[in-house]
């Protein structure tokens, strides 16, 4: 068998030629070596322990699992359990659907996963941002800041629940283009069309594709490329000029300042050195107070595009009647090519002045004209046209509120923001209350740390969490919060001091890393290279494949005991301590050991 990582990388060599046709790629299923490698990524995953339709999990794997698995993929006798539908809350309150595949079809769709992505990752245009390799929200968001400066207008996209109307059909036949291989498309359409368990009454999946699936992000970009491949195109088309023209009175202004520059090195009158002085500081600061250039010049065009998912913003440099057509352009084209419907109350024109939203952030393009000088000694408005990206006030409450770590309340017609205690977490240990609230802070900082204004974090939603898990404190020790900080300070910080398993005292201290404006999170662009696929290391497989018990020593057909979390373990037992001592969720133990440790 070849090995996984030199056959992605040969199929990876193609990726960026859109004419190259790829056949035989059905036969890579028969590898047994592509399941050990999609086992050993997935395996860890805390979810891999819930059990689909089938009421199996990640727990007994083993080779003769992979080999029949890999047989009824040869006579394609191979056909993909429903998934079990289960509901996840969503922001807006909502409940988004969510498909939980038996774990032996997210071995089949990670080894389907990987081929597609060495397949289109290269082909892919560089403003889809969403599941992809070196590529994040941040990604997205450091594009659209780098890219959208001088933008006048912006188009929110939003696609009517995009990952539910997904065409089938034209799904297959975008994969077609690539793709000469049905065998290999016969198998992507059991996955779209193996429907879904709800209350344990099947339902046929006519459209979409499921969600929770593992190959679901691919085929979700696969689909929408054909939208970033026309939105290149279109700002192509759009796009005119070079420059945009120069404001005429700007013009004049600068012709007068390099005549009174000129003028004054002429004349030797003192007092008329000084009038000239005076006027051309005056002009000198006229200018800096104009645009440069033509706001309206009508023979300067511009389109700016960046999507994550199904999520888009369009920036225009135009007028807002432009940006209508753009509107009805694309709606047409989702339409007509995609079979997907804009809505249209949500696909809004927003002059850039005012705040879009697009990934959780307010997007806006400042107007500032401070002058600064430059490392060339040079007055300039470095500031002025560039993309602010601004976390807001309402997104600070909803999730102070959605944490449970504040109310609002009414007060004298104002809204007061009231931080409170947790009851749910007294039984916690105090460093676990702490750790879990580093956890939060940490979390919603991480994401809104490229923020323009991240450092306001600190007085609103780090001062409010801090206070809350004073007063949670509180409440588990019954005494004052006066009397929790007094008894936590340590000079600048806030420590609880704890005991772990080992017997060993350490301190947890309360967050303190501050809420600057991180600048630099490694998303400068990547060079346009083909996608070198690196399979991780085979440990996990290197123990299964050794065929050595590794809780009684007996050589034999062994198997994968998992485990959901380690935390769970509490070393009561023999595989316990072992699992606990090698600090690994996966223990290889054979079919005695595996009947032992679920009897015990």
């Amino acid at each position: 068998m070849r090995n996984p990582e030199q056959v992605l990388n040969i199929l990876a060599e193609h990726s960026s030629d859109s004419s190259y046709k790829y056949e035989r790629l059905y036969r890579i299923l028969f590898n047994e070596q592509m399941f050990y490698v999609a086992y050993q990524r997935i395996h860890a995953k805390p979810g891999n322990m819930t059990a689909g339709t089938d009421k199996k999990t990640a727990d007994g794997m083993s080779v003769d699992k992979v080999n029949k698995l890999i047989d009824s993929l040869k006579n394609e006798t191979y056909s993909p359990k429903p998934a079990r539908r289960v509901y996840i809350p969503k922001k807006n309150g909502k409940k988004r659907p969510l498909g939980i595949p038996a774990f032996a079809d997210k071995l089949v769709q990670e080894v389907v996963r990987m081929i597609l992505e060495s397949i289109y990752e290269g082909y892919f245009e560089w403003t889809s941002h969403g599941f992809r390799p070196n590529r994040s929200c941040h990604t997205a968001l450091k594009s659209l800041q780098n890219n959208f400066n001088g933008t006048k207008w912006f188009i929110e996209g939003d696609i009517k629940g995009f990952f539910d109307n997904i065409d089938h059909n034209v799904l297959i036949e975008i994969l077609r283009e690539r793709i000469l291989d049905e065998r290999f498309l016969r198998l992507i359409r059991k996955f779209l069309n193996a429907g879904y368990l709800e209350e344990w009454q099947f339902n046929k999946t006519y459209s979409g594709t499921p969600q929770g699936g593992i190959v679901s992000p691919i085929l979700a970009n696969i689909y929408l490329d054909k939208f970033d491949k026309f939105m290149e195109e279109y700002a192509q088309k759009f796009r005119k000029g070079t420059v945009r023209r120069r404001n005429k009175d700007i013009r004049k202004l600068n012709n007068r300042v390099h005549y009174l520059k000129k003028r004054i090195s002429e004349v030797k009158d003192a007092d008329k050195i000084s009038a000239m002085i005076d006027e051309l500081r005056t002009k000198q600061r006229q200018i800096l107070t104009m645009p440069s250039g033509a706001d309206m010049d009508e023979n300067f065009r511009r389109l700016k595009y960046v999507r994550y998912a199904d999520d888009f913003l369009i920036g225009v440099i135009g007028t807002k009647e432009e940006c209508v057509k753009i509107k009805a352009d694309i709606t047409h084209f989702m339409q007509e090519k995609l079979k997907l419907e804009m809505s249209q109350e949500k696909t809004l024109i927003t002059n850039a002045q005012d705040y879009a939203k697009f990934l959780g952030y307010e997007i806006c393009v400042r107007k500032d004209y401070t002058a600064q000088k430059n490392a060339r000694g040079e007055i300039r408005r470095h500031r002025n046209g560039n993309v602010v990206l601004h976390i807001s006030r309402e997104v600070i409450k909803k999730k102070l509120i959605d944490l449970a770590a504040m109310e609002v309340v009414s007060e004298k017609g104002k809204e007061v923001w009231r931080y409170k205690g947790r009851t749910y977490l007294m039984d916690s240990e105090p460093h676990e209350i702490v750790s879990r609230y580093n956890t939060e802070i940490r979390g919603f900082y991480k994401y809104y740390s490229i923020a323009n204004n991240a450092s306001a974090l600190g007085s609103s939603f780090g001062c409010i969490m801090k206070f809350r898990m004073f007063k949670t404190l509180a409440m588990k020790w019954n005494c004052s919060v006066r009397a929790v900080t007094n008894k936590l300070r340590e000079g600048d910080n806030f420590v609880v001091w704890f005991t772990d398993k080992k017997g060993e005292r350490k301190p947890r201290v309360f967050y303190n890393e501050g809420f600057r404006r991180l600048t630099d999170l490694g998303t400068a662009k990547y060079d346009n290279l083909p996608y070198m696929f690196i399979t991780p290391s085979m440990s996990l497989i290197e123990r299964l494949l050794a065929g050595k018990c590794e809780l009684c020593g007996k050589e034999a057909k062994v198997e994968v005991h998992h485990v959901r979390k380690l935390s769970e373990l509490k070393g009561k037992t023999e595989w316990e301590r072992r699992m606990l001592k090698m600090h690994r969720k996966t223990l290889i133990v054979c079919a005695d050991c595996h009947s032992k440790i679920h009897s015990d």
